[in-house]
């Protein structure tokens, strides 16, 4: 519970958690924070779009709000947290290797997996269309 405290006290409002060891949603709760808990096994198999449909869009809805801050996390910040990060940056319009580049500037330790690394492109190639979002400029269309 004290370190869900110390990331709502940072301003954190939302919590993407990746982990499938133990689910952070009660802690959230009682700390004011939204979590989507999204388990998913660190085992470097291809991931299914589902696990990519359900942070992305929890994230685009929670980034709606301009005071929102969102964290997306694992157990150890190496695998599947940036995983995810990097399929919300990507829905958001920003280029693959652009955004890799961004989350291992914030967190050094990330090691994009390659298996990792396609799972979230072929999310990537049905999500454009499907959710009206211009991954060249980051825009939803009308």
């Amino acid at each position: 519970m004290e370190r869900m405290a110390e990331v709502a006290e940072a301003g954190v409002t939302l919590v993407i958690d990746m982990q499938i060891e133990f689910d952070d949603t009660l802690l959230g709760e009682k700390a004011g924070i939204a979590v989507l808990w999204n388990p998913v096994d660190d085992d470097f198999q291809p991931k299914e779009r589902e696990v990519f449909e359900r942070g992305v869009s929890f994230a685009l809805r929670a980034l709606e709000d301009p005071e929102a801050k969102l964290l997306v996390h694992c157990a150890a910040g190496v695998h599947r947290a940036p995983m995810m990060a990097l399929a919300v940056l990507c829905a958001l319009g920003h280029p693959l290797e652009q955004a890799k580049h961004l989350i291992q500037t914030k967190r050094y330790v990330v090691d994009f997996a390659e298996v990792y690394v396609r799972s979230v492109e072929n999310f990537l190639k049905g999500y454009a269309g499907a959710e009206g979002i211009s991954r060249k400029d980051g825009n939803r269309r009308a």
